[in-house]
């Protein structure tokens, strides 16, 4: 979900952890380290990675174009491609008809039919351009802070995960109990 559309969902973290110094350059690091790869032209299904908040579909992050006042703020985009069942059902059977009038048998083994929708599969993801989801973020280093503008469990699950990799800090996902325990130190 984009920042600044007409309806927003947040999901607040506290970031545990003190990043390395210099943090601007640590922060930057960390962001081309793991800035989103194309599959548009890969067998790959999905792609996990950084992009910017201005442009979300060419990422760069040269000239601190992430900091905004006291805020980092940059874009977690999740390409995925997904064939419908139908489609490839499709393609299995033409593929599988071919094989059979090619071969001159009346049926094709367990096997060979577990190889042509392989086959069909990989063939057709190669072709089917990506879907891209962007989630824009927010994270106020000085107040240890981040604003996820997405309540998506995959989505949140892949920011938890990419953050951890690319930055070596956790995110407290802050709920009333875990609010009230890290003011309260229950």
């Amino acid at each position: 979900m984009r920042l600044l559309s007409s309806s927003v969902s947040i999901t607040c973290y506290s970031v545990s952890g003190d990043i390395q110094p210099p943090a601007l350059d640590t922060v930057y690091n960390g962001l081309t380290r793991h800035t989103i790869t194309s599959i548009d032209a890969e067998p790959a299904e999905t792609s996990i990675g950084w992009t910017s908040f201005q442009n979300p579909y060419v990422p760069d992050f040269e000239g601190s174009s992430f900091v905004i006042g006291p805020y980092l703020v940059f874009s977690l985009r999740l390409d995925k491609k997904t064939i419908p069942a139908g489609v490839i059902r499709q393609h299995v059977a033409l593929e599988t008809a071919k094989q059979l009038k090619h071969s001159g048998r009346k049926s094709l083994s367990v096997n060979e039919k577990k190889t042509i929708r392989d086959q069909v599969t990989a063939a057709l993801t190669r072709r089917m351009p990506a879907i891209p989801n962007i989630y824009d973020l927010a994270w106020n280093m000085e107040a240890s802070r981040l604003w996820f503008f997405s309540n998506l469990k995959a989505a949140n699950e892949a920011l938890e995960t990419l953050f951890l990799k690319s930055f070596r800090l956790t995110l407290i996902h802050l709920f009333p109990y875990t609010t009230a325990d890290l003011v309260l130190s229950l």
